[in-house]
């Protein structure tokens, strides 16, 4: 039985949502247990043997400063979600509640594995190929050492073992151009250690990869800081939502747009649809020891049940256990990267 600790308080629909998603999840997932973390009064909608109410008297507002989700709400449903992970009643934590909050709770319960410095977020991007390329870090790192980055891509290659089925993906360091002499110092140093940690078989280091090869697939994974890889995010969901503008404009318009929208539409709804941001919801936050995972606070039940399976999928496949084993196997590296 694979048990998930539920913050349903989170997110921008608080239970509305999350308790929806909740459902169809375990519709779909017999040997799946949930906890539902929350107001217990705001928790009666769903009845299920295998969801069970953990009760918190607290909720983590998606404006609310660090501090104060850190300090001040000891109680609240997202912390109570990931020490249920902490106490070893559930195996992995969802939230869509604040980023900085979940991140600084989830850091101060659950630490960092040895040899990892700083937690990175890790989500796939949809891309051209009908998949998704798995970036990090997406917003927790703004500014990233080129250990950092080295980190990344080794937590990155254990994510996408576990969710693609894939023991040697391949790892994209974001850059200006494909050139090694591209970029700034930091990304030449990445770069080094990066094929450093190639030839010792502690990841495939494809090279350097540019913007738009997130968006082709050319790398199962890309590393880069938080800014950009934040920018990256914000741009793929626009994609998708910029089509659908598209369309309701052009079919409102005259005769002629709409012949014109009706002939594309087919191919612009295959392409809105492999875009759709809700299909890869559920960012990893790696690095720490135990498993808790991110969804966009604005998600629908749809997106939120895409977090759950992520969630799912991870316990499942012991990804904290593959993590570590990839970090202890590139330990000399990650010593000698951090002696430097």
């Amino acid at each position: 039985m694979i048990t998930i600790a539920v913050d349903c308080m989170g997110g921008d629909h608080g239970p509305r949502v999350t308790l929806a998603a909740c459902r169809h999840f375990l519709e779909h997932h017999p040997d799946a247990e949930l906890l539902l973390v929350g107001l217990p009064d705001s928790l009666t909608g769903l009845q299920h043997p295998h969801a069970r109410v953990v009760a918190a008297t607290e909720v983590v507002g998606m404006d609310d400063p660090i501090e104060v989700a850190l300090r001040r709400k000891k109680d609240s449903s997202m912390r109570v979600a990931i020490q249920q992970v902490k106490d070893g009643a559930a195996q992995a934590a969802v939230s869509a509640g604040n980023t900085g909050a979940l991140m600084a709770i989830a850091r101060y319960l659950l630490k960092t594995v040895d040899g990892i410095d700083r937690p990175a977020i890790a989500a796939q991007i949809p891309n051209a190929k009908g998949g998704g390329t798995t970036v990090l870090d997406l917003g927790a790192n703004v500014d990233c050492t080129a250990e950092h980055l080295l980190q990344f891509a080794v937590m990155g290659s254990a994510l996408v073992s576990v969710l693609n089925d894939d023991q040697n993906p391949s790892v994209g360091l974001l850059n200006i151009g494909e050139e090694v002499i591209k970029g700034n110092e930091i990304i030449k140093k990445s770069g080094e250690l990066l094929r450093l940690a190639s030839n010792s078989g502690d990841l495939n280091f494809f090279g350097n990869v540019e913007g738009n090869d997130i968006f082709k697939g050319t790398t199962d994974i890309v590393v880069c800081d938080g800014f950009v890889g934040n920018v990256a995010l914000k741009t793929s969901e626009g994609l998708a939502s910029m089509i659908g503008s598209f369309l309701k404009q052009e079919f409102s318009r005259n005769i002629f747009t709409k012949f014109a929208a009706i002939c594309a539409y087919p191919v612009l709804s295959v392409f809105k649809r492999r875009m759709d941001h809700r299909r890869y919801n559920g960012a990893a936050l790696l690095g720490l020891r135990g498993l808790v995972f991110k969804s966009h606070g604005s998600a629908d039940a749809f997106a939120f049940e895409q977090a759950l399976n992520r969630a799912y999928d991870a316990a499942r496949n012991k990804l904290l256990d593959r993590v570590q084993a990839r970090i202890a196997h590139a330990a000399p590296l990650l010593g000698v990267a951090s002696a430097e």
